[in-house]
């Protein structure tokens, strides 16, 4: 049990580092200390992403209402330099995902 905690810690200080050194605004939603946010993450996870047994574990994705993945989609899409589709938002100029949108357009 304690590994897991180590685990989630570790992946949620993952995915704030990137948003924060990219400068994506994000709110961090704290299921530990509030029974509601905590109810909220296991009721909008859609069904199609929870596990089998037992409840969605943490870091979920959000965008405002939006469910955009769990930490292995947000690692799959960093590592295709797709985060900002991933999170529903546009990539700024410039940026790897940007300029890859631009290549695609032009074929």
């Amino acid at each position: 049990c304690v590994a897991l905690y180590f685990v989630i810690k570790k992946q949620q200080q993952d995915i704030m580092g990137f948003l924060t050194v990219n400068k994506i605004d994000f709110k961090e939603c704290d299921i530990v200390t509030s029974e509601e946010n905590r109810k909220w993450m296991r009721e909008n996870v859609p069904e199609d992403f929870r596990p089998m047994t037992g409840v969605p574990l943490p870091p979920q994705i959000f965008n405002e209402e939006h469910y955009c993945g769990n930490y292995e989609a947000f690692f799959d899409a960093r590592e295709e330099h797709a985060v900002y589709a991933f999170l529903g938002l546009t990539a700024p100029p410039g940026s790897k995902e940007a300029e890859a949108l631009a290549g695609l357009e032009q074929q």
